[in-house]
């Protein structure tokens, strides 16, 4: 049950993301694009640290590798 409730949660928190990146691209549109790209790469991957957490839970029942 944990990966169907966690990937609505991921679809919600990404549609959300997407929303506020876009609204704020609207504000740097007088960057300097180095600027620009910046912000963009920034916030490619800030998305990810947020759900971390969400992702260790999802696969929290997941068996772990052992090099035993």
């Amino acid at each position: 049950m944990r990966k169907p409730v966690a990937s609505l949660i991921l679809l919600a928190f990404i549609v959300l993301y997407i929303v506020l990146v876009a609204t704020f691209s609207g504000m740097i549109d007088g960057w300097p694009r180095w600027a620009q790209l910046v912000f963009y790469l920034i916030a490619g991957f800030a998305w990810i640290l947020p759900l971390k957490p969400l992702f260790a839970w999802m696969n929290g029942g997941a068996p772990q590798d052992s090099d035993d």
